[in-house]
């Protein structure tokens, strides 16, 4: 399913504004009783599952406020999801971690709490419903009024209000069926991508070179130590910089991974590819656990990045254990693994002899381990293969070049990222 979303601005009628308001106090009322609940000084025993939170405090929150059934378990699931949040910080990302606080002006909204019309939506509050008329923008072309509000093609879902400035808005989830049902994709073609931390971030199989880990991590280091020079200042307005060049490197961040990820979707639909196969991120972790944990982080966003990119078309992600692959000769008649083919960039195989840039070679491996996997699955899918720059090569080891199946090799330099 296909999620995307929209904010509209929104003209409460009549007297609405005041349950609206009284309604957000109550919600995050019962989001944070949960999150007490939940909270534990000691991480481990953060309780998170949705189905314990909602035994231990459904019946208090349902005497201690008038909200409707659906609002309590919907403030329940946002402070499960906090506290789930808050474990993975914690265990994955090695960060310090507090107990959530709500303090914002938010209602979660699903199919039975709003009513979606042409040309304004009914809200449940603590007291019966309001209405609130839509306002749109003057010019609604190239917007997502344009893509999503106005198309047929998509269906709104669910959503959430939000109060800033005295002036309500709803964000709008709309869902989509794929075009492409991913579940019949294992007789195709897959795309093995290996993710670096050091050279370029990413390699396909397709031999495309994408993004600079080192310039990743240079400008991370930079930060860092700006960081720590204003730390050490400690006044207001150092506090205040601190804040800002944050922001500013985490959105320089997600935009650079954003553009390594649609580079990498690009190369999966020039080449036709069904599926793109990255090693597993927890054992990524594990095998770079002395490393940085913004490295892990970064690997982990452009994971994520990829997979909801690529699911506009249709084509899945997928992940396979990464063990020998930077080992393994990828070679259709070899596959021989040992610890010294690989020295630094450069793969020579001590058996066969083959040669190849080393990170090229751990991604066809990558791709070539989901075949395997799709071959060991079900029977009948001998169709299975790994796009090569020059060709492609299936389960069974048989190669087909470029000219027989008509595709062209990558560029072998990354795109100005």
């Amino acid at each position: 399913m296909l999620n995307r979303n929209c904010e509209v601005k929104l003209d409460v009628l009549a007297d609405g504004d005041t349950l609206l308001d009284e309604t957000f106090e109550q919600f995050r009322h019962a989001a944070q009783h949960v999150a007490d609940c939940g909270w534990s000084t000691n991480p481990a025993n953060i309780e998170t599952n949705k189905n314990t939170l909602n035994d231990a405090t459904y019946d208090d929150v349902r005497e201690q406020t008038d909200l409707v059934a659906n609002h309590v378990q919907a403030a329940r699931s946002l402070a499960a999801e906090a506290l789930d949040s808050c474990k993975e910080l914690y265990f994955e990302e090695d960060q310090p971690i507090s107990k959530p606080t709500f303090r914002g002006s938010v209602i979660v909204y699903d199919s039975r709490t709003i009513t979606f019309n042409d040309d304004h939506c009914t809200l449940s509050t603590i007291d019966g419903r309001v209405t609130a008329e839509y306002v749109f923008p003057k010019d609604t072309s190239n917007t997502p009024f344009e893509t999503y509000w106005n198309s047929d093609e998509w269906e709104k879902s669910s959503a959430t209000l939000h109060k800033r400035d005295d002036t309500y808005y709803l964000h709008v989830n709309f869902q989509q069926e794929p075009e492409t049902d991913t579940s019949t994709v294992e007789n195709g073609t897959v795309l093995g991508v290996d993710l670096n931390v050091d050279g370029y971030l990413a390699v396909t199989s397709t031999g495309a070179f994408l993004g600079n880990a080192d310039y990743l991590n240079h400008k991370r280091d930079e930060y860092e130590r700006k960081r720590g020079t204003l730390q050490q200042t400690g006044t207001r307005s150092a506090h205040l910089t601190l804040k800002r060049i944050g922001n500013r490197f985490g959105n320089w961040s997600e935009d650079y991974l954003h553009r390594v990820a649609l580079a990498i979707v690009g190369e999966a639909r020039r080449h036709d590819c069904d599926a793109i196969a990255f090693e597993n991120l927890k054992q990524i972790r594990e095998r770079i656990s002395n490393g940085k944990k913004f490295q892990q982080w970064a690997f982990k966003q452009l994971q994520e990045f990829v997979a909801y990119k690529a699911e506009d078309h249709g084509i899945l992600v997928d992940d396979v254990r990464p063990q020998y692959t930077s080992r393994r000769c990828s070679h259709s008649a070899c596959g021989f693994t040992h610890k010294e083919n690989r020295r630094g960039d450069e793969f020579a195989c001590l058996k066969c002899g083959k040669e190849l840039h080393s990170d090229y070679n751990a991604a066809r491996n990558i791709g070539w381990r989901l075949v395997q996997h799709w071959l060991k699955s079900g029977a009948g899918r001998a169709n299975c293969q790994v796009a090569l720059k020059s060709g492609t090569v299936n389960g069974n080891g048989d190669y087909s070049p470029a000219e027989s199946i008509g595709q062209t090799g990558s560029p072998l330099t990354s795109p100005p990222l």
